[in-house]
């Protein structure tokens, strides 16, 4: 893969909410996870853990979690993304980021997914500490439902020129 490639598959990467039935394998959930945990830490310390939940029950108590979270019934898997808050002051930061790597390992790898944010309200990980057992110090920062896509969105870049500012805002 070149420098043109990863652009591509960044340009590529769009949220995907709706999935056909076919399963995501064992060796590509692998992949992804080995993707998420590929992203940089402060400290190196890591502080990310992921619940991976293929169970159909499961995942239509998570897709209850709140309005735009429904797609997780349909997917395939649902990766919840956690960080170890007593360990890192920068678990959001750490957990976003091994987030965005696996949203972009899951467009290289033909799949679609989503990013369905949970943290900062407290009901909102409440329930899905609940759903999965979640010890009460771990954080819950996203699902990600993932799927064979069922939808298809151009490759896009949302640049604006106005955003950027050289040496002075």
């Amino acid at each position: 893969m070149n420098e043109t490639d990863v652009l591509d598959v960044i340009k590529k990467r769009r949220s995907i909410r709706k999935y056909t039935d076919r399963a995501v394998t064992d060796e590509q959930i692998r992949q992804l996870l080995e993707a998420a945990m590929a992203a940089p830490s402060a400290s190196n310390i890591q502080p990310w853990e992921f619940v991976v939940v293929k169970d159909p029950d499961l995942k239509r108590q998570l897709a209850q979690t709140h309005t735009w979270s429904s797609m997780a019934a349909d997917a395939a898997v649902v990766f919840v993304v956690c960080g170890d808050e007593p360990a890192s002051h920068h678990w959001v930061e750490d957990t976003s980021a091994a987030t965005e790597n696996l949203l972009l390992a899951a467009t290289a790898l033909g799949l679609g997914a989503v990013w369905v944010g949970i943290y900062p309200t407290a009901a909102r990980e409440v329930h899905v500490r609940r759903v999965l057992d979640i010890p009460e110090e771990i954080r819950v920062l996203c699902l990600v439902p993932v799927g064979h896509p069922a939808e298809s969105k151009p490759p896009r870049t949302q640049y604006k020129e106005s955003k950027a500012h050289y040496d002075r805002w």
